[in-house]
């Protein structure tokens, strides 16, 4: 199948080069690669200009079409009439040797799919379990797998506010687990969400449905509000054998807090994507997970290095919650 590779990328010329040439090691090579910039500088195109990748092509975006979501409906305006299927990656992921061979063979496993998703495997470290292992609250389990829970998802254990749902679909009152949370078994798991930056689809999807501009920048959420909206045409997969890692680089990020206005806005945006009229109850569930994952920053007011953007988050996502009393938009 011929496949297109879209990269948006801003200011990230180092991490950019460190993932092409993990692309260039692929036991399945891309059609075709668009490199979509919408960096302020030239340091993006000079490194291009310097070293040489096959079927590359590269466009530096005006600043009216700068942006995650922006860029990505960009570049898939422009790929090639003969491309089946386009993948896309964060500029600071790095792949496994048969990331595209896995990832692309799985549209021909499930003729049905829509879109498959990659495996970050360096996100947790998963161990394998007893057939009679029984769970502890420290653990999360699933599928003969266990990872060490976090905090915040203890906290919401605690209080009878963990999702109901299997990892990568979200339950009724918007707040469940990211497809990271499916373990690296080898297996294809049918999901809801696929993480947008390691994500790929069919390319006749982008005829129906497109990014939404709705998310603007940094985009936050926008690949949840996506792959939410085409779940409700047609299946999902993600398979934990087209692996990668993901090294989470701080150049071109946004400030701690409009980061943390952009969690409560667009999460409270992706949840009425899928649910329009949630039920009281389910109301009432998300804005309690909201105060309580917000004040739960402020366990690190004591910690020098982290008090301040701690604190700057806190802020943002109780700005924002206290402003969409007044406007949902």
């Amino acid at each position: 199948m011929n496949f297109t590779l879209i990269i948006c990328t801003y200011m990230r010329p180092k991490p950019l080069l460190d993932l092409l040439n993990s692309v260039k090691k692929q036991s399945l090579y891309p059609d075709e690669i668009l490199i979509i910039d919408g960096s302020t500088n030239d340091e993006t195109n000079k490194m291009l200009s310097q070293n040489l990748f096959q079927n590359l092509v590269y466009y530096k975006v005006s600043e009216s079409e700068r942006g995650l979501t922006k860029q990505r409906n960009y570049g898939i305006a422009r790929a090639a009439e003969s491309s089946e299927i386009i993948c896309f990656l964060d500029d600071d992921t790095i792949l496994d040797g048969n990331y595209f061979k896995e990832l692309i063979s799985t549209y021909l496993l499930y003729p049905n799919a829509l879109g498959v998703g990659g495996y970050i495997e360096n996100e947790a470290t998963w161990y394998k379990t007893e057939n009679n292992y029984t769970p502890k609250f420290n653990d999360f389990f699933y599928d003969g797998w266990k990872r060490r829970e976090g905090l915040r998802y203890k906290v919401r254990k605690f209080f009878g506010l963990d999702s109901d749902k299997k990892p990568g679909f979200l339950p009724e009152f918007g707040n469940g687990r990211s497809v990271g949370f499916l373990p690296p078994s080898g297996k294809i798991y049918e999901v809801e969400q696929l993480k947008g930056g390691v994500s790929s689809f069919k390319k006749s999807v982008f005829e129906k449905i497109k990014f939404s501009t709705y998310f603007e920048g940094y985009g936050l959420y926008e690949d949840a509000d996506f792959t939410l909206r085409l779940s409700k045409i047609g299946k999902l997969y993600l398979n934990t054998n087209a692996r990668l890692g993901h090294f989470h680089n701080a150049s071109g990020r946004v400030n701690k807090f409009k980061y943390g206005r952009m969690v409560v806005k667009n999460g409270w945006y992706i949840w009425r994507v899928k649910y329009p009229n949630p039920s009281l109850k389910n109301r009432v569930k998300w804005n309690i997970i909201v105060v309580l994952l917000s004040f739960l920053l402020l366990k690190n007011i004591l910690n020098i290095k982290k008090s301040k953007s701690s604190i700057y988050e806190f802020l943002g996502r109780i700005t924002a919650w206290f402003l969409l009393i007044f406007s949902k938009k």
